[in-house]
């Protein structure tokens, strides 16, 4: 540790006296009332002395500080407004050599301010910035009815697969965060978890596919931050929403949020429940050993579920905020699965020999509760953020999974084998993390460190049924303990290099020491636990060149891990029936990749992204048949030896009429995987794919507004070896307010065509499969939302033209 400890000194020293001898300079100050009291979330603007012309447009904190960054020499000036305040200006302001701070910009109060004044801003559907781009989940009517893993599926550049994987410019290993905190759940867990969160408790989703040092190194794919709604305004403001959807079945939610504000403190929270059925398919057609197995596979989901969360932010003083968040999940389903497989001869494939049936049920309980302390510094050029948290994740599932051999014509049982199986999971996570930030010789310094401890306790009771009597099977039992820690440290340093050119560089050291111990119920069956202990490098590198306003060139490098987590790792045999099943690979390897982005900005809306990603060790699922049973075929985990894939994104926002207004994201990739297991088991495949998302906005008059939007997923791999088929998606929505704008009320229709499913084929080690399935995509829904108002300033919500982003670390 101390070895580690010295190497990241040595970075941070290298690092500061590397890069101290470019230029940058910065204004920064405050913006008061006449109480003297700082004024957050205004605007302020800084022009320049010679013509007035914008250079730079910002909010202030929520202490009323702002600063501008990489400046270059010349003169200066700021203006500050706040609706119900008097605009302000400041004096003009000369920088040569050194950054400076201004004095304090007042703004008193309007004395022929409105009893009420409502300017409201209608946000773009998306907004592309210098490090990511963000979808505005409420730009858009379609998003009505849909949970958080269905918006992912319209988010640029995002791509869900049938497993519910989620990647990003066809790569995979996306870490999903919610208000800054990464969310440790993975697979059916992560699954539940998102479907769990509305569209209506969604403000938007941040898609960050480069991140720099300051973000842990974890996630080959980048970071998916969804932010939930959070009212900035004075006083008391709430709303509360409700959404029904009808496709197969039903289903509905509804929703509160709430927040007050004053000078002192802001409290905020929210509550949301949600109830309903959903239903999927899956059809296989598989061919191995000789043998032929047509399998169907039909499932409904009963699901409720309840979520809410309450935080508040002390503003100690005009520099110091403390706060606290508490979250917390509970989510209950009841799940029936209908799984039937027609076995014959491979030769003959029309003659059945018998026919497997599996009624399986399920029900699953899961819960959770995450806690945060935060506390944030600023003062003119000094910023310190210190957060920990902690988060308890309990999930119990009871399976009944029975095996029925019938004859050719399903008259008679041949035979039966009936199993049950309980799988509790506990998942204790702890951080403790601080992020410093300064200028330096004439640039941006930060530094941080973090410090995050994850324990698992996964416990797999199998258990066999004969004439009614349960019988715990120990050769199949066991339990896995799965504990990680990993020390990080980071320095990252951004200067103005000239007033064209602009550059960051940053390293992420992380130390990771981690243990899998798969226990036994029989001591013949003991293994040795798995351990990990290793440090690695993640260097980022950024240059941007602004040629002209209108024309911004950018290249971007980073490096980033996967560790593989409990899910993948824990070697549990988890069956649809004895004939289909999934399980982990304890012997599993983080895999390492290196990303290179280029990028253009044209207008400061049109973007064009070429990108490049290099892994070694990459963490993929296979599918093959069983080493024993020559009828049994699986899903598991391995390391590829490479995935090499090229990718490039186009982002265009039109105004084609004042009536008529369209979204498109255009992308495209085309992946190499590579990997030789012995034995004959080969991956080699090279696929393309291609994604087009549209959103077309009308305004129909009367108040009304229509849309229509939609996507095309050209053919494509998942994973290792499944090349799949195109599917695309056709969304219908109307939208009109009511009530002074306070009641708004959305009608849609998605995937009106049902073309939304998935189809394709595998082959791998003699294993030739072909699938397809669908689920409940296409449904009505329609959503009705109530603004509360503000019992202070009725309405304070104005059209800035900029980000209102809350500066608060902890969300």
């Amino acid at each position: 540790m101390s070895k580690f400890l010295s190497t990241a000194a040595f970075l941070l020293l290298s690092a500061i006296f590397t890069l101290c001898h470019a230029q940058g300079l910065s204004i920064s100050g405050t913006i008061e009332d006449e109480k003297g009291e700082g004024v957050p979330f205004a605007t302020i603007i800084l022009k320049s002395a010679a013509d007035s012309s914008m250079i730079k447009a910002d909010v202030t904190t929520e202490t009323g500080n702002f600063i501008f960054e990489r400046l270059k020499p010349g003169k200066y000036f700021a203006e500050a407004s706040y609706l119900g305040l008097t605009e302000n200006r400041s004096d003009i302001i000369e920088i040569e050599e050194k950054s400076k701070t201004l004095p304090a910009i007042v703004l008193k109060e309007n004395a022929k301010q409105l009893d009420e004044v409502v300017v409201a801003a209608q946000r773009s559907l998306i907004e592309v910035k210098a490090d990511r781009t963000v979808f505005n989940v409420q730009g858009t009517i379609n998003s009505a009815g849909d949970n958080g893993l269905s918006l992912l599926r319209k988010a640029p550049g995002v791509l869900v697969d049938n497993n519910n994987s989620i990647s990003v410019l066809g790569r995979a290993g996306v870490m999903i965060y919610v208000d800054g905190k990464r969310v440790p759940l993975t697979g059916d867990d992560l699954s539940s978890y998102l479907e769990n969160l509305t569209s209506e408790q969604i403000d938007k989703i941040d898609i960050i596919t480069n991140p720099g040092s300051r973000y842990e190194a974890q996630g080959n794919a980048g970071i998916i931050d969804i932010r939930l709604k959070k009212d900035k305004n004075l006083g008391a403001n709430g709303s509360v929403s409700s959404t029904i959807g009808h496709g197969r079945y039903t289903t509905g939610n509804l929703n509160a949020n709430g927040n007050y504000r004053n000078k002192n403190l802001n409290a905020f929270g929210g509550v949301g429940v949600n109830k309903g059925t959903r239903w999927n398919e899956m059809i296989f057609d598989t061919y191995q050993n000789g043998i032929r197995l047509d399998e169907t596979n039909r499932s409904t989901h009963d699901f409720d579920g309840i979520n809410g969360r309450w935080g508040t932010d002390f503003f100690i003083n005009k520099k110091s905020t403390i706060g606290f968040l508490v979250s917390g999940q509970v989510f209950n389903a009841e799940n029936a699965s209908n799984n039937r497989t027609a076995i014959s001869a491979e030769s003959s494939p029309t003659a059945i020999d018998s026919v497997l049936t599996a009624p399986n049920t399920s029900e699953n309980k899961r819960k959770q509760a995450t806690f945060n302390v935060n506390y944030a510094f600023e003062s003119g050029k000094n910023r310190l953020n210190i957060d920990a948290d902690y988060g308890a994740f309990r999930n119990e599932a009871d399976h009944f999974q029975p095996n029925y051999y019938y004859n050719p014509t399903e008259t008679a049982v041949i035979s039966e084998n009936i199993n049950e199986y309980n799988t509790p999971v506990k998942i204790d996570i702890s951080t403790a993390k601080a992020d410093y930030e300064t200028e330096i010789f004439g640039g941006s310094l930060g530094i941080g460190t973090k410090f995050s401890n994850v324990k698992t306790d996964n416990t797999f009771l199998f258990y066999n049924i004969d004439n009614n009597i349960s019988t715990r099977n120990d050769r199949r039992s066991n339990q896995f303990k799965y504990a990680e820690n990993v020390l990080a440290g980071y320095v990252n340093y951004a200067k103005n290099l000239t007033g064209k050119w602009n550059a960051s560089a940053g390293l992420r050291v992380e130390n990771t020491d981690a243990t899998g111990d798969l226990i036994a119920f029989l001591p013949e069956l003991e293994e040795a636990p798995v351990d990990f202990n290793y440090t690695s490098f993640f260097p980022s590198a950024g240059l941007t060149y602004q040629h002209k306003p209108e024309h911004v060139f950018s290249i971007n490098y980073g490096r980033r891990i996967n560790r593989p987590d409990y899910n993948v790792l824990n070697p549990f045999r988890e069956q649809l029936s004895e004939l289909s099943y999934s399980k982990g690979n304890k012997f599993l390897q983080p895999e390492i990749v290196n990303n290179i982005e280029l990028g253009y900005t044209l207008n400061y809306r049109y973007t064009f992204k070429l990108a490049y990603s290099n892994t070694s060790n990459q963490i993929t699922r296979l599918i093959g048949p069983d080493e024993i049973d020559p009828r049994a075929g699986f899903i598991s985990w391995d390391n590829l030896a490479t995935q090499k894939l090229y990718s490039a994104n186009i982002s265009l926002p039109v105004d084609i009429t004042k009536w008529w207004n369209a979204y498109m994201n255009f992308s495209a990739s085309y992946t190499d995987n590579q990997a030789d297991y012995g034995d004959g088991k080969v991956v080699d495949v090279q696929a393309g794919s291609y994604n087009l998302y549209q959103q077309h906005t009308f305004k129909l008059g009367n108040k009304w507004k229509g849309e229509i939007s939609g996507w095309y997923s050209g053919p494509g791999v998942w994973g290792g070896v499944f090349l799949y088929d195109p599917s695309y998606s056709l969304n219908l929505g109307l939208q009109r307010k009511f009530l002074n704008e306070k009641m708004n009320v959305r009608i849609s229709a998605g995937d009106i065509t049902y073309q939304s499913g998935w189809s394709g084929v595998s082959k791998f080690n003699g294993q030739v499969g072909y699938g397809r399935g669908n689920w409940d995509s296409r449904r009505a829904s329609i959503s009705i939302s109530y603004d509360l108002g503000n019992s202070n300033v009725k309405s304070r919500k104005r059209n800035t033209g900029i980000e209102d982003e809350s500066k608060r670390v902890g969300g």
